[in-house]
């Protein structure tokens, strides 16, 4: 066995270690099970509804209903497995740690460095869905627009996409105040957004005619599977709620549930927003519509006041996303540097707001340049591969330390196991062949130089070291 595979992190290492950093402050658990509900929601519904649907249904047609369904069994078989590491290491390194407890640290590492896709490329990818969404409401408050070379990025016709950077660097702010301030900000964001998605609902429903379903899978098969491929980014963030370990009031029991709540809710939701658009206007007029839910509300109402609340939605809704998925990144680069794998700039956690202050600007700087020239569809295949491969080793995850720490308290348990977690990692097999070729060659090229900087700075600045004689006994070394 190779040393850096060796260097397994015990589950009651990250635990003792999370209570506080090595500048003595620690994060305060201020978040309880309904906040928590509504940062999962936050970090869930945001651009890959608003702005993703389009593209979902001009791969699938009216069956995106079914990619949707698709999508969400990957998220269940995954959440389960989340839900049972959560509670039994509710720490802040979430899939990252799952991965140092069970399969070691250069695994670790990577699945670290394929986070910096789901959490920090995606950033990059809501924050251009937001700024399409602001044009949208400006335009139906005032007739005007943004031109295009101040808000879209060079592969969309523009220059540079200042809106984007604009609702990044206000998330940053918010979130170097604190996590009280954000959580609260978080829970009302996701409350209106949610009202605004019913309303829609009803809006739809109140047009819909079964014809407009017909045919329903024209694309067959392998429409519905890369209309699940693209569904799955609508999906992304539900596994944030794990990096909140350290701040969350009774973490083995509240994790858990919060998980599952927002993985049924946001499943039911999808679904009637998709059903509903649909049935309204039809899948070709919603297809590549990039404000689509705006488009069916101005059809059926004849009027841009529905249109415009819908957009007003979507700005909240996008927003809330880009400061719940910051704040996983920023949590997840804080562990790593813990353990000495990143900078230690990352792990030092202000006195006065107890947050990273300095690793929160510096994820804001730097996905701030993604946002401001990349068009959305490169960094939407990016970080949806990215997370599909992260939650495949948290299923493989939660089968190793099953058989290695037996003793391990568990708040929640994986129903039907092994059986859950394998077909986990099926589905998400599934979902990563719809992506295509061109992404995959674009993945493996980031592994490669994930397993680069490892070798280069990881491995030798790492602080943990393996007991003489024993390589699974890690010890965490003094200083």
């Amino acid at each position: 066995m190779s040393p850096s595979a060796s260097r397994i992190k015990s589950p009651q290492l990250l635990l003792a270690e999370s209570g506080h950093d090595l500048e003595g402050h620690g994060l305060k658990r201020t978040m309880g099970l309904f906040q928590l509900v509504c940062f999962g929601v936050g970090a869930i519904v945001g651009t890959g509804i608003f702005v993703g649907l389009s593209d979902s249904v001009a791969e699938a047609g009216p069956a995106v209903v079914v990619s949707f369904v698709l999508a969400a069994i990957t998220c269940i078989f995954t959440a389960f497995s989340f839900a049972e590491l959560g509670g039994a290491i509710p720490v802040s390194g979430s899939s990252y740690s799952f991965a140092y407890a069970s399969l070691g640290e250069r695994a670790a590492f990577l699945v670290g460095w394929c986070l910096l896709l789901e959490y920090g490329v995606s950033v990059s990818a809501v924050a251009v869905g937001w700024s399409q969404y602001l044009n949208e409401l400006l335009d139906s408050l005032t007739g005007w627009q943004l031109p295009d070379a101040l808000s879209a990025g060079p592969g969309e016709g523009g220059v540079v996409n200042v809106p984007a950077v604009i609702v990044i660097l206000l998330a940053a702010t918010l979130l170097v105040r604190g996590v009280r301030e954000s959580a609260r900000a978080t829970a009302a964001m996701a409350i209106l957004k949610i009202g605004i998605l019913v309303v829609f609902c009803a809006i739809g429903f109140s047009a819909f005619q079964a014809g407009h379903l017909s045919p329903f899978a024209e694309h067959g098969m392998g429409g519905i599977t890369a209309g699940a491929s693209v569904a799955f980014f609508s999906y992304i963030g539900f596994d944030a709620i794990t990096t909140a370990g350290e701040e969350v009031k009774n973490p083995r029991r509240n994790i858990p549930i919060a998980i599952l709540i927002c993985i049924g809710l946001v499943t039911l939701l999808y679904c009637a927003v998709a059903l509903s658009a649909i049935g309204a206007l039809g899948a070709d007029a919603v297809a590549d519509r990039p404000a689509a839910l705006s488009l069916v509300v101005d059809q059926v109402t004849g009027s841009s006041i529905g249109g415009g609340i819908i957009a007003f939605g979507a700005v909240v809704a996008i927003a809330s996303v880009v400061l719940a998925v910051m704040y996983g990144q920023t949590r997840i680069l804080m562990s790593m540097s813990r353990d000495g794998l990143v900078p230690r700039v990352f792990e030092r956690v202000s006195p006065k707001s107890a947050t990273p202050v300095a690793n929160t600007w510096i994820v804001a700087a730097v996905f701030a340049v993604p946002a401001a020239f990349a068009s959305l569809d490169v960094v939407v295949n990016l970080t949806t591969i990215g997370t599909l491969a992260v939650m495949a080793v948290v299923n493989l995850a939660v089968m190793v330390l099953r058989r290695r720490n037996p003793e391990l308290p568990r708040s929640f348990r994986v129903p039907l196991f092994p059986l859950s977690p394998i077909l986990g990692i099926g589905f998400c097999l599934y979902l990563i062949w719809g992506t295509g070729w061109t992404t995959w060659l674009q993945f493996a090229g980031f592994l490669v130089v994930g397993a680069l900087v490892y070798a280069g700075y990881g491995r030798r600045h790492s602080r943990l070291v393996t007991a003489p004689g024993d390589d699974a006994a890690p010890v965490s070394p003094a200083g």
